[in-house]
């Protein structure tokens, strides 16, 4: 079963919005084994939306699109599926009156213009939106499935887990597709390979492996595809288990939602400890990974963006003769910061960043793209230096990455 999924609007193509639709949509129709064929995303054009609703059609079994539902004269997704499918609008009660009850809660009159919403295409079957104005629409045709759904994000999910994923399941008999993502740090891809090569090798003809790499990481990711579940369960299982036993602690954890910032969060509940961080060159993205983990209140106390020297002297109790001597960006001053706001905020660990993220290099002698990470423990201080090269961006990203690393590995040494 292969679906395609068609995101429409201009402010896609602008890049003024980034189409996070398709990427949630593909992730759950692969969960009950659906294979997305292809992604698109066109500009509200009614002859663009004809032609390429009929290319998806000849290629795909399903397909969804997503925005061009609202009110307004620019959305035109219900005209064009009304003239693709050579069908008429027709009123529905039920939902003109949920658009009704819903103003009238909020006190908001209720216009023609909000009515027209309640037209839809008489061959459509409607899929009731709880969350908003705008009906979804199922269309069955040539034994094809065509689904529209509103763009707005929340919507357009309570409409694909209430009814389109449903409805998915009643009427197809699905494969079972698993996958698994194994999460490395520390190793680059390349190095990587070699050493899960013959691994990788012995692989069964039905499990594919996929290298996803990201700065300081690379993700592993098996996948499978049948409809013996137990046969395809234990493929996985052992593979995994012989990767484990090569890789050893460089696997930090699974799936894609398992983040080096989440892990590190479970270490700290687990041993009930906490975190504070003092970051210069960074800027505070270590703390923006940090808090993206819910319920990461329970261990992360908090940082100072110590960006300049003045900061780390009189927040930080940085000695200003260690800078004088050292340099703004070297490993003792870099220490200074880790026990500076550990002390400050008396946590059991903490971070500490000062580098040149570029593109200027300001009163220190360090080259471009160098960054001193160190952290703070129970047990001391300890400190590495690295070049990230540039832009400023990667060496943002890396330092903030290989800080998590660092830290990891010294709470695991705890």
């Amino acid at each position: 079963m292969q679906a395609e999924i068609i995101t429409i609007g201009d402010e896609i193509l602008i890049g003024q919005i980034v189409d996070s639709n398709s990427k949630w949509i593909a992730e759950e129709l692969t969960k009950i084994g659906i294979s997305v064929f292809q992604i698109t995303s066109i500009q509200d054009n009614k002859q663009h939306i004809l032609s390429f609703l009929k290319d998806a059609e000849e290629r795909s079994d399903i397909v969804i699109l997503t925005g061009g539902l609202g009110p307004t004269k620019d959305d035109i997704t219900k005209l064009t599926l009304t003239e693709y499918f050579n069908d008429v609008l027709i009123f529905n009660s039920e939902i003109a009156t949920h658009i009704e009850k819903m103003f009238t809660k909020i006190n908001y009159p209720f216009t023609e213009v909000n009515k027209n919403q309640a037209f839809i295409p008489s061959k459509c079957i409607p899929l009731f939106n709880e969350f908003g104005t705008a009906p979804g629409m199922w269309f069955a045709n040539n034994n094809k499935i065509m689904i529209s759904l509103p763009g707005v994000p929340y919507e357009m999910k309570g409409l694909m887990r209430n009814q389109v994923i449903p409805k998915l399941i009643e009427n197809f008999e699905l494969p079972i597709i698993i996958h698994k993502t194994i999460i490395t740090y520390g190793i680059g891809e390349s190095v990587l390979a070699a050493k899960i090569e013959n691994w990788e090798n012995e692989l069964p003809q039905h499990v594919k492996l996929a290298y996803l790499p990201s700065f300081g990481s690379v993700r592993l990711r098996l996948s499978t595809k049948g409809y013996n579940l137990e046969l395809l369960q234990n493929s996985i299982n052992i593979a995994i288990e012989k990767i484990q036993w090569i890789l050893g602690d460089a696997i930090v954890g699974y799936e894609n939602d398992e983040t080096l910032e989440a892990i590190i969060g479970n270490l700290l509940i687990e041993k009930n400890q906490n975190l504070s961080l003092a970051e210069s060159c960074t800027g505070g993205n270590i703390a923006k990974l940090i808090t993206s983990v819910p319920g990461s209140s329970r261990y992360f106390e908090g940082s100072i963006v110590a960006y300049h020297q003045n900061i780390k002297i009189n927040e930080l109790k940085v000695d200003a003769a260690l800078i004088k001597k050292y340099s703004i960006v070297s490993k003792q001053v870099a220490e200074a910061m880790a026990l500076g706001i550990q002390q400050k905020f008396k946590t059991d660990y903490s971070i500490a960043t000062t580098g040149n993220a570029g593109p200027t290099v300001n009163n220190t002698t360090a080259s471009l793209g160098t960054v001193i990470i160190a952290i703070a423990s129970p047990n001391g201080v300890i400190s590495e230096e690295y070049f990230f090269g540039k832009p400023r961006e990667k060496v943002i990203e890396r330092s903030s990455i290989k800080a998590l690393e660092l830290l990891r590995k010294e709470i695991l040494k705890n």
